[in-house]
């Protein structure tokens, strides 16, 4: 069957590449790191060759069925396609080929769709605060690793080590989008890693000691009446722990990602793609304390689109609750400095590995990016059912020891 935009967007990544054919010798290679690169397979003087046709989605399906009848032509004129190609990529003048920052802001266009609404302008502004300045008017050609290093070491001269990783991330990305069409540019980044400061050690976030989730799960269901905070970041709070999700997948949800929330064995929370930290789509199956906790949410805000959505009349662009709202909160319960919102995920890795879970159950409720790189491509129903029992162990875990430190001792 012949490909659509669909289809190529919906192809997934496997540990080795494979092609999905269009039709007319013509087809797409998935790789191994999620590329979709378009090929011509054709004979020429008895030989067998391939023609490149560029990276979808740079070269649209219609782009690439065009080159592919372009190549048919030539062949009925008995021209080999591969050797024009390479006539008119030594014959193009060094002028025509577009300078860095050309090329690094048609790669910004083409992966917006896949970033979410905040991360797409950060990415831009680290590019023209950084990058562009100082090789964003060379043309590839010109660029030597030594330019690219002086570039990042300002950088880390400020002692921002991550924006420079980051950045020689970006680096690389905009040379492999400008190589997908011009075999002359390849990719330096890999050659720069060992040539960079190590980063410092990295500072995990605070988390409480298992002794300690009791009393802190009793004080947050509390936490309204005694602290004087509102039911939304306390429910944000108690979604965030028994999820186990991210603070922006949180406060980002939308009640259209939820669905069946009043059956057990169905409830389930689909994230997009572009609001995950790898760029994933996400499952997560729902608990009956998440159940319950999003049940009592919807009586607050289900008329609107936003779980959590800011209050009327709130000035500024943001649409949702503010990151710091459930840190702030932790403030007021009394764990300033004794606990982070990210640290529920240590105390869920921690309990789960330590009760014998398996390993890959864990990692993908936590939805790491290593589940790529160290398990294969990534399927967001992947093991969905036994997730479902280890985020229900996990949440009626924290139930009992709420209920253990109520008995030792008793207020309500």
């Amino acid at each position: 069957m012949a490909l659509s935009d669909s289809k190529l967007k919906a192809l997934k990544p496997k540990l080795r590449a494979y092609k999905v054919a269009d039709g007319a010798s013509l087809y797409v290679v998935v790789t191994p790191s999620g590329g979709r690169l378009w090929r011509f397979d054709y004979q020429h003087a008895g030989k067998r060759k391939t023609l490149s046709l560029g990276r979808w989605p740079a070269v649209s399906l219609k782009a690439a069925r065009d080159r592919r009848n372009d190549a048919q032509a030539m062949l009925g004129d008995g021209v080999d396609p591969c050797d024009a190609k390479q006539a008119r990529k030594h014959a193009a003048k060094p002028s025509e080929k577009p300078t860095f920052e050309q090329a690094g802001r048609e790669w910004h266009a083409a992966q917006l769709r896949r970033w979410s609404e905040d991360y797409g302008p950060q990415v831009l502004t680290r590019l023209e605060a950084d990058v562009f300045p100082h090789i964003g008017a060379k043309r590839f050609a010109d660029i030597t690793r030594g330019d690219i290093l002086e570039t990042l070491r300002k950088v880390e001269a400020r002692g921002v080590h991550e924006t420079a990783r980051r950045l020689r991330q970006y680096v690389g990305a905009i040379y492999r989008y400008a190589g997908a069409t011009d075999e002359s540019v390849v990719d330096p980044s890999p050659m720069l890693r060992g040539a960079m400061e190590a980063p410092p050690a990295p500072v995990h976030h605070n988390a409480l000691k298992p002794r300690e989730l009791g009393e802190f799960m009793v004080k947050l269901k509390r936490y309204d009446k005694d602290h004087g905070g509102d039911a939304e970041t306390r429910l944000a709070l108690q979604l965030t722990i028994f999820t186990v999700g991210r603070t922006g997948e949180i406060i980002n949800a939308e009640w259209s990602e939820f669905e069946h929330i009043e059956h057990a064995e169905k409830a389930l929370w689909r994230i997009p793609g572009e609001r995950m930290k790898a760029g994933d789509p996400h499952l997560v199956p729902l608990s009956k304390q998440a159940r319950e906790a999003l049940i009592e949410l919807h009586e607050i805000t289900g008329g609107g689109k936003y779980l959590f959505p800011i209050a009327r009349g709130t000035p500024g662009r943001r649409k949702v609750m503010s990151n710091n709202s459930m840190l702030f909160a932790l403030y007021r319960l009394g764990y300033r400095g004794r606990a982070t919102v990210h640290g529920f995920r240590r105390n869920f890795s921690t309990w789960a590995n330590e009760g014998g879970w398996p390993s890959d159950d864990v990692e993908l409720c936590l939805a790491h990016d290593e589940r790529d790189r160290v398990r294969g491509a990534y399927n967001a129903a992947q093991r969905l059912e036994p997730r479902r029992k280890l985020l229900q162990a996990w949440a009626s875990y924290l139930q009992r020891e709420a209920n253990i430190f109520r008995t030792m001792t008793p207020r309500e």
